[in-house]
């Protein structure tokens, strides 16, 4: 059987075509009718299926650590909340959710706290995201109303990336301009980005500014415009206020130049081109939004647009990249603790009151609530005291991490749902509640353009998990509420909404469900991806085409800027600049993607991008181990040496948690610095320190499939294999003899060899027959053939197989190297070896390996390879 439903990654919002058998998800394929995607799959989609089985599942409640039924686990809930709230007040109560959740989970988590317990305090894992965006349209377009449509990538002459890796981030955006660029010979695209990532390998232009510099350069841009007399004034006059201030604020910053700290040329070439193409989209995400100078990032590139009236025509306009699947239809329940339901504003009375009496709520909020940082400093001080953790996992995404995580372990109530058992966050939970998953999951969520979709459920919920939706109604009615929250499926809370959204709504408000307010069960169960604003007749439009903005006047505001620094800044004990991210086939802290065998290849571990110079500097070679030391802590990667990477900074991903490695948290190299408007935290400027991690010994340790070693070394990473469990391991410390290590943490040891020039040792564990464990002490980095080995496990060892253990080896030099190509499987070695026989672009290399033929998110990476390869054939 197969069903439409949506991708639960990034805010792209890709249509996915899954097939059932009934019980399972066998395939997945992109959806052709979708309007995000046209049937195009990133490779983290099109591996939606291998990460939908039940093993590793949380799939039981738990209280005190003791698993129990729901009746039990609720009633317990429901007693510690209300012996909480009789003692301490409504204040003391908080959640944190997820944009992981859907539009219907969210509404209902709202409307309880804020409407019938009465507290504010509920924020999401969407802060650490868009929350620099959502104040930063506010202020300007007087709505958190992005603009723009995905159809606009196909009609811009100029696209201009600002700290966005779309490549890896967005890779549907990213092959959708590839493709408008085919189509339009006349289309340039500039990437504003201090790393040289995977996205400028189709950038005309790249300005690798320094970080956090974009209000400084884009405060620049506007007084090149207005000296280049290319000011649209009739707009400016007409639909905006408060431009002379912003010009000023812009004309101030004489020193703007030193702080971008970019080639001179490369600024005025992007100067020039803004200015001489009407049609310029100017695509932004993290880089701008992560920094504690965000919102003025944000609204200092919306003025170069509003100054030339780039905004709500075709083709042009500031168009945010959302982080995650439904960060936007959080947003338009008052998922933020600055917001309420319908993009209504706490701190208006008059909001206030309109939703008060649409819920009929007893217990209205009187004003915003906590944001995320604050809010786990509330459970620090002990001014919180419960808080519900749905759908995200803080003790590994938050910054600051550990001394955070140390609050988590002190708040006397920490209810946790989540679909996964390995989840560090359980840790920390009185009270564990198993929520069902994506292809459980029955709801809709809002991508980057605004267009709502339906994520439809595919297979039955495993077991006892229950839907994010109904444990909250289940509480909510256990504390007396259950009139008001009497649903019977998810269309009735998505008419709800729909009709909170139009109720008193005469076109003050932007997000507006009209036309959604009376469908049907059988309507929203088949409806078809569609944007809001939706009317009573169910038309969409166009935001702002007619130039009227939110604001009472109805006119945008230009917002005066002035460049400021980060607030974490080098200093001698932490002289680099630390920044991070996604890489490609990850996402967020691994809990699904870290299940995939295919998705776990291309970056198996954690590691720190560092420039040459840096690397010589520190003392530090290619692929060695390096600890980074923050003030929180310390990051051990692996070395990768590049001169994508500005000097005095560094690169380390986000993802790995402490399921994955042992030290490998991200959010210690991050304070809680945070913008003072949005409380979004400074997560792509940290401080650090590097050295070389003393390792005497690295191993690689394979061994049967979700099984460890009795005891872990000092550093070690995890990754699961089809068939096998595969960790790279390092100590401090040589054991004296590794045969008597292998019995003592692995067991028996039937097959093994030692080399004592090399100081290379080889051991195996085999049981009935069968491969149980695979140890290789100082293999060199491309040495094993992974594939093959873990092809070994799980079938009777023939004596062909046994002789070859030990060497780690097919016998085909083609098959060792990182995976390049998730989609295929195709690695290093086969890319090189195709090189070395004449292929000579990445067209070719598709061809013959199929590499870079389905998502395409590896052809920036094939033509690095070939760039290469050229070159050293050059210096030969």
């Amino acid at each position: 059987m197969s069903t439409c439903t949506t991708c639960p990654y990034c805010g792209v919002g890709c249509g996915v075509v899954a097939r059932t058998d009934g019980q399972r998800v066998i395939a997945v394929e992109g959806d052709p009718e979708h309007p995000a995607n046209f049937g195009r799959l990133c490779v983290k989609g099109s591996a939606l299926a291998d990460t939908t089985q039940l093993e590793g599942r949380l799939l039981q409640p738990r209280v005190d650590g003791i698993p129990c039924g729901w009746d039990t686990a609720m009633g317990e809930m429901t007693q510690r909340l209300k012996s909480i709230i009789r003692e301490h007040g409504p204040d003391s109560v908080a959640m944190y959710l997820s944009g992981q959740l859907l539009t219907e989970d969210y509404y209902v988590a709202n409307k309880l706290m804020k409407g019938f317990i009465g507290s504010p305090h509920i924020d999401t894992n969407s802060r650490l995201c868009m929350a620099s965006t959502v104040a930063g349209y506010k202020r300007a377009l007087g709505a958190d109303a992005q603009p723009c449509n995905y159809e606009d990538l196909e009609l811009a002459d100029l696209i201009v990336l600002v700290g966005s890796n779309a490549a890896w981030n967005h890779p549907i955006v990213f092959q959708r301009i590839q493709q408008a660029r085919i189509d339009n010979p006349n289309l340039k695209i500039v990437l504003i980005d201090p790393r040289k990532t995977a996205t400028a390998d189709i950038a005309d232009l790249h300005l690798k500014l320094r970080p956090g510099s974009d209000t400084a350069l884009f405060n620049g841009l506007l007084d090149h415009l207005n000296q280049r007399d290319r000011l649209d004034w009739e707009f400016i006059n007409q639909h905006t206020v408060g431009f002379k201030q912003s010009l000023a604020a812009a004309q101030n910053c004489s020193d703007w130049r030193s702080q971008v700290d970019c080639d001179a040329g490369a600024i005025e070439t992007f100067f020039e081109w803004f200015t001489d193409t009407p049609k310029t989209l100017t695509l932004f995400s993290q880089g701008v939004n992560q920094s504690s100078q965000g919102t003025d990032k944000v609204n200092a590139l919306i003025n170069c647009h509003l100054a030339t009236g780039r905004i709500g025509r075709p083709g042009m306009g500031p168009f945010s990249l959302t982080g995650q699947p439904n960060a936007m239809g959080g947003r338009e329940v008052g998922g933020l603790a600055n917001q309420l339901a319908a993009h209504m504003d706490p701190s208006d009375p008059d909001h206030l009151d309109c939703v008060e009496r649409f819920w009929h709520a007893p217990n209205m909020i009187n004003g915003p609530g906590l944001k995320a940082i604050e809010l786990f400093e509330g459970i620090e001080s002990g001014r919180i005291k419960a808080v519900w953790v749905m759908a995200t996992n803080p003790t590994v995404s938050l910054p600051d991490v550990e001394r955070l995580s140390d609050a988590l372990a002190q708040c006397p109530l920490v209810v946790v749902s989540d679909c996964m058992e390995r989840v560090d966050t359980l840790a920390y939970a009185d009270i564990v509640l198993p929520a069902t998953g994506w292809s459980e999951k029955d709801g809709t969520v809002t991508n980057s353009e605004r267009r709502i979709s339906r994520q439809a459920a595919l297979v039955p919920a495993p077991s006892a998990a229950r839907h994010d939706w109904q444990i909250i109604c289940d509480l909510a009615s256990r504390l007396g509420y259950g009139d008001a929250f009497n649903y019977s499926c998810p269309a009735d809370i998505f008419r709800e909404h729909a009709r909170l959204s139009a109720f008193e709504n005469q076109g003050q408000r932007l997000f507006n469900l009209a036309g959604l307010t009376d469908i049907s069960n059988e309507e929203y169960q088949h409806l078809k991806p569609i944007q809001w604003p939706v009317d009573r007749h169910g038309g969409t439009e166009r935001l702002f085409a007619n130039h009227r903005f939110v604001h009472p006047d109805g006119r945008a505001r230009f917002v005066p800027v002035v460049a400021a620094s980060a607030q974490q800044q080098p200093r001698a004990e932490y002289p680099l600049i630390v920044n991070s991210g996604r890489v490609r086939d990850h996402w967020h802290t691994m809990t699904r993607t870290g299940r995939s065998a295919r998705l776990n290849q291309h970056r198996p571990e954690p590691f720190i991008q560092i420039h040459p110079n840096d690397a010589q500097r520190f003392d530090l070679k290619e692929h060695q181990l390096a600890v980074l030391t923050g003030t929180g802590g310390r990051f051990i990667g692996r070395a990768q040496i590049t001169d994508e990477q500005r000097p005095g900074e560094v690169f380390i991903p986000m993802h790995w948690s402490r399921q994955f490695a042992a030290d490998a948290l991200c959010g210690r190299m991050f304070d809680r610095s945070c913008d003072p408007l949005s409380g979004q935290p400074e997560s792509k400027h940290g401080v650090g320190h590097i050295a070389p991690f003393p390792a005497q010994w690295e191993a690689r340790l394979l061994m049967t499939r979700h099984t460890a070693p009795a005891t872990m070394p000092d550093v070690w990473t995890r990754v699961e294999m089809d068939r096998c469990t595969s960790y790279r391991m390092a100590g401090t410390q040589q054991p004296e003899n590794w045969e008597t290590w292998c019995q003592t943490h692995l067991g028996a040891v039937d097959l093994h060899a030692w080399d004592p020039r090399s100081q290379n040792f080889r051991a195996a564990g085999v049981q009935d027959g069968q491969l149980s464990w695979v140890l290789l002490v100082g293999c060199d980095e491309h040495l094993p053939d992974l594939d093959w080995l873990d092809s070994c496990f799980g079938q009777a060892l023939s004596p062909e197989t046994r002789t070859r253990l030990l060497s780690a080896s097919s016998g085909d030099p083609r098959a060792t190297g990182p995976v390049i190509c998730s989609c295929y499987q195709v690695k290093a070695g086969q890319i090189e070896h195709a090189i070395q026989q004449g292929a000579g672009d990445a067209k070719t290399l598709g061809q013959q390996l199929k590499c870079g033929t389905n998502c395409g998110s590896c052809v920036p990476e094939l033509n690095a390879l070939l760039q290469r390869y050229s070159l050293e054939t050059v210096k030969a």
